[in-house]
């Protein structure tokens, strides 16, 4: 069983993966003219401006914060120290190159769900991919294949994901047993989960940014305690990804394939771009200037924060360390630990240990708000369905937190790399919808006008998009 479980995840992404996720980023970023970089500065003073919405809703600022929990967790610490043991060094540049160029998917997988959001029964703005699937191209049933994957993805395996690495964390620093520390999350995680929506959002704000801001100081210390080994470590990131490491040992193909593919695939895991989840949470803002794409600009500054950034600081502490041996065995969350610990002394495994209980907390939560998303899709009247759901999502908390982390991964591997492939298909069907959103986004702004949706400009979106909610 397990040998087909690995043989569906290879075939996924050594063959379909790679390449789709890699032609929709170019295909977006060239026809949105290179917008990710060229932008980049209206990026940041979008998310500046976006902490502003009704007194009853949820802010762009507040939508980013949830998507960046869901991001922002084991992939960045237990996630990149995997791809580094599986596939060298070189696959960190291959994490950089997915999440620049999967910006631009971000930003259109993002702008569609603020187009095609919906107002649930408790005034709550809810859409994403199954949303867009339905009012976009009409085609509910590729709506359902989404939501199921996605379900199956965060509700349940990204979740065992997260507190398996928070439970072998806490093991290796403290000695304190898995079964415990999955009781803890349990009880942790059902109280954000039934608080519902807002308050799921308004943890993330709180939590989020803190977490963030104290893992990077760590690492910024580290990388200035050893400034005159980082251009080293950049040359051989570039290396091993060309292969002119491996040049020695005849291995230059396979090892820069196995770089590329633990690359893209953590470098995915851990920001998402083109999966279709963070659309999940774009769609829930009001957005601030009110125009669908203002939460495009502001998704696509979450992939920039958690790769380029945050995975970048993960990579830096173990590359410049000693930790990382060829089929030593150590790998993932205990990998991150053996490095900081070498650097800053026995606190360093408490203090990754901390780190990612807080990054792995704010994704269980954040991922269980997609899920229920998505469950809201197939059932409108789900009050017994959404408590037996979450009853089985804090069974899968502690299912992660006492088993195998091997099946674990390549189970994520899997539902993530389906929801990818039904998402990417119905971007490249709705290219024409992300396009005009944005160019009418652009003029509006070169006209000195603030931008606003206006769905009439549109006669093809202004008929297909839910009624109700950007219609005056």
């Amino acid at each position: 069983m397990i040998d087909i479980i690995n043989s569906i995840s290879g075939l996924l992404w050594g063959h379909i993966l790679v390449y789709l996720l890699i032609a929709a980023g170019l295909f977006f970023t060239i026809k949105l003219k290179f917008i990710q970089f060229v932008q980049f500065p209206h990026m940041i003073k979008v998310m500046f401006n976006s902490r502003q919405c009704d007194k009853d809703g949820i802010s762009s600022f507040q939508a980013f914060c949830t998507s960046l929990a869901a991001r922002v967790g084991t992939g960045n610490m237990a996630g990149v120290a995997v791809a580094l043991y599986l596939g060298g060094a070189g696959a960190i540049f291959w994490m950089w190159l997915i999440a620049l160029i999967g910006m631009a998917t971000s930003f259109a997988e993002s702008t569609l769900a603020q187009a095609y959001k919906i107002r649930d029964e408790h005034g709550n703005f809810r859409g994403g991919p199954a949303y867009y699937m339905q009012y976009g191209l009409g085609k509910r049933w590729m709506g359902i294949v989404f939501s199921l994957c996605l379900i199956l993805a965060f509700g349940l395996v990204f979740n065992a994901v997260q507190s398996n690495s928070i439970a072998a964390a806490f093991e290796v620093a403290f000695g304190i047993p898995n079964y415990v520390v999955g009781l803890m999350l349990v009880v942790g995680s059902g109280i954000i989960i039934f608080g519902g929506l807002k308050t799921i959002s308004r943890f993330a704000e709180l939590v989020v940014p803190f977490m963030a801001l104290a893992y990077l100081l760590v690492a910024l210390y580290v990388c200035a305690i050893n400034a005159q080994e980082l251009p080293a470590v950049f040359m051989r990131i570039i290396n091993s990804a060309f292969g002119i490491e491996q040049a020695g040992a005849g291995a230059i193909g396979y090892g820069v394939m196995q770089a590329m593919i633990q690359g893209i695939k953590r470098g995915l895991f851990s920001n998402e771009a083109g999966m279709g989840s963070a659309a999940n949470a774009a769609a829930t803002a009001t957005p601030n200037p009110p125009h669908p794409a203002s939460q495009g600009y502001v998704q696509m500054l979450g992939v920039f924060i958690d790769t380029v950034v945050i995975c970048s600081a993960t990579a830096a502490l173990i590359l410049l360390s000693d930790q990382l041996v060829a089929d030593s065995g150590v790998t993932g969350i205990a990998l991150t630990q053996a490095a900081l610990e070498q650097h800053v002394g026995s606190w360093g495994a408490i203090f990754v240990a901390i780190a990612i209980l807080f990054f792995a907390f704010t994704s269980i939560v954040a991922n269980y708000s997609y899920a229920e998303t998505n469950l809201m899709f197939l059932e409108h009247n789900h009050a017994h369905g959404m408590l037996i759901f979450r009853l089985i999502v804090l069974g899968m908390v502690m299912f992660g937190s006492v088993s195998e982390l091997g099946l674990i991964w390549t189970l994520a591997d899997i539902s993530m790399g389906l929801m990818a492939i039904v998402n990417v298909i119905a971007l490249f069907m709705l290219s024409g919808v992300v396009f005009w959103l944005a160019n009418d986004y652009t003029a509006q702004r070169k006209a000195g006008k603030l931008p606003t949706f206006d769905p009439t400009q549109n006669k093809k979106l202004d008929e297909s998009i839910p009624k109700g909610i950007w219609h005056k």
